[in-house]
């Protein structure tokens, strides 16, 4: 017989036997295994600084380890000394980790190892084994985050942060990226993690480590709505059983992409969520894969499914503006300042509003921009902060001189028309004065606002030079053999279709042309949507195996300041650009 559990919100791998259940079927109780929760700090590269772990069994504790650790191959950076308060002088008497680590497996022989993100800090200890000549015990492993997210759902905490769950269950202890401080509030969690899963039925160690992802058997159920998904490229949309759009996604082959919905190798919380919900697939072939992909940024943007979080709100990015005032300043708007603001007055879109607002504080930091909103002919205005600092070269300064004002604004104003350079120099400048200083932070924040400014600005001239083609004729080798063709009109995609290999495709770019969507001409300012779309259809082009059939204007790249300016930032780049 097959033990029952009183709730399927879980699926766990129950072994059938033909009598009476052994001691291994019914499992070992969480209240009789010693765990041993660790955590540890590093210098932020390969170092080990502090370890610090806390043994329970039966929710009491009956055994701390705590010691600072002295590095070998790495100094803690400035960075990690302000978020851990460890420093440098505190590890240097420290002792080795080759003199900790066998204190630590024996204080931990026999338990089973818990984490809150338990692939970092075990992965450390094992490579720490392996790198000492010490032998890895292999023990059991649980992670809280991964058990935390089975049982305290999105909704009720807005992530599963250490921090965010001790807050959240209101632990004795409160994290604060010390090695047992932090140990110690994750084992206050995993108890209260414990007592969830108990009130499901699941109170053994077995049961609990042959979990499977949170209502798999539920949707595997539902995997019939796969069935009649044609095996194409197109587009797919998940749909409730009032025909609300639940989800869009797109796919090469969409039978066998919609299929992995309902298997176990889907993880995401949020798409169990869906599949539990949904009650029917509706499904859109397209031609090309690139046809797809432009569908399903045209869905999402028209009907903004509530699983979708891509491309779902395309007009929430935010710009960089330059404000129409006699003493100019910069401004952040959600929204795309509009056609009005195109003519050399905005930057971006950026992706996130954090690197607009960090774009924005380094223009104020290399330029005597007007930061305050005070308005200059007001009785009531007086010098802000940044007047009395000495950074304001408008009326805060005394100087009343609009023209005076502007001309010291000359670098913004040719940044904003495409032309970097002044920039460009005064950011290098500035790296090398902080680098000097040894304000390394301060020189990576600096770097890393420049890659965000001339990657979007890059961006935004590539699909700006789409947008002005009336016409383009483009194809694309299938994997299968032949083409894919697509017309292009001012940055939209008109028409798209295939042609098999034994096929001459000239006649068929021929009538595609004659039944291409008709597009109407962008104003100056594309609206949101419309500059994703053409995002994807330059990055189509530009993929390297795309050929130019034909165009009716001379596609010539445009003057591409920022984007030369992006390049020359490559032997310094050590983050992602925006």
């Amino acid at each position: 017989m097959a033990l029952q559990h009183p709730t399927a919100l879980f699926d766990v791998h129950v072994p059938r036997s033909a009598g009476q259940l052994t001691l291994q079927d019914l499992g070992t109780p969480l209240a009789d295994v010693t765990f041993v929760v660790v955590d540890l700090e590093t210098t932020g590269s390969t170092d080990i600084t502090e370890i610090g772990a806390v043994k329970t069994r039966g929710g009491e504790v009956i055994g701390e380890f705590a010691t600072l650790v002295r590095p070998e191959n790495s100094v803690i950076s400035p960075f990690v000394e302000r978020l851990t308060g460890i420093t440098n002088g505190m590890v240097a008497q420290a002792p080795s980790l080759s003199a900790v680590l066998p204190s630590f497996l024996e204080f931990s022989r026999g338990a089973v190892l818990v984490a809150h993100n338990a692939g970092f800090d075990i992965g450390f200890l094992r490579s720490a084994c392996e790198s000492l000549d010490y032998t890895w015990p292999d023990p059991p492993v649980l992670d809280t985050v991964k058990l935390s997210r089975q049982v305290v759902p999105r909704g009720e905490v807005a992530n599963h942060k250490l921090s965010t769950l001790a807050a959240h269950f209101g632990t004795a202890v409160e994290p604060n990226h010390r090695a047992l401080a932090d140990a110690r509030a994750t084992s206050e969690i995993l108890h209260h993690v414990f007592d969830r899963f108990g009130s499901f039925g699941i109170t053994t160690l077995e049961e609990l480590s042959r979990l499977k992802p949170a209502g798999w058997q539920k949707r595997r159920t539902k995997v019939h709505l796969a069935k009649d998904v044609p095996a194409v490229p197109g587009v797919y949309m998940f749909l409730d059983g009032s025909r609300r759009v639940l989800y869009v996604g797109v796919s090469a082959n969409m039978r066998t992409r919609v299929r992995n919905y309902f298997t176990a190798g889907e993880t995401r919380g949020r798409m169990a969520e869906m599949i539990t919900a949904a009650q029917e697939v509706s499904a859109i072939p397209c031609d090309t894969v690139v046809e797809a992909r432009i569908r399903e940024v045209r869905l999402i943007a028209e009907l903004a499914p509530p699983y979708n979080r891509r491309s779902k709100h395309p007009e929430r990015r935010t710009w960089v503006r330059l404000t129409d005032e006699p003493f100019a300043r910069l401004s952040l708007t959600r929204s795309d300042p509009g056609p009005d603001a195109g003519n050399g007055r905005r930057l971006g879109p950026f992706r996130s509003h954090r690197a607009a607002a960090e774009v924005k504080l380094l223009l104020e930091r290399l330029y005597p921009l007007k930061q305050c909103t005070q308005k200059t002919g007001s009785s009531r205005f007086t010098p802000c902060v940044s007047g009395e600092l000495g950074r304001c070269g408008g009326p805060c300064s005394g100087d009343w001189d609009g023209e005076a004002y502007l001309a010291a604004l000359t670098g913004v104003t040719d940044l904003l028309h495409g032309l970097p350079s002044d920039v460009l120099g005064r950011c290098r400048e500035r790296m090398t004065e902080l680098t000097v200083d040894q304000r390394y932070e301060e020189a990576a924040g600096v770097r890393d606002a420049m890659m965000a400014l001339f990657g979007a600005q890059a961006s935004a001239e590539k699909r700006a030079a789409l947008a002005r083609v009336e016409e383009l004729v483009a194809a694309a080798p299938r994997s299968t053999g032949g083409w894919e063709i697509a017309v292009i009109r001012w940055g939209r995609l008109a028409g798209s279709c295939a042609v098999a290999a034994d096929v001459n495709p000239y006649p068929a770019i021929e009538a595609l042309c004659r039944t291409a969507e008709f597009v109407e001409r962008p104003s100056p300012g594309l609206t949101a949507a419309l500059d994703e779309e053409t995002g994807l259809l330059h990055a189509w082009l530009g993929d390297g195996s795309t050929r130019l059939v034909r165009t009716s204007d001379s596609l010539c790249e445009p003057r591409l300041g920022h984007a030369q300016a992006l390049g020359s930032l490559s032997s310094v780049r050590r983050a992602p650009a925006v």
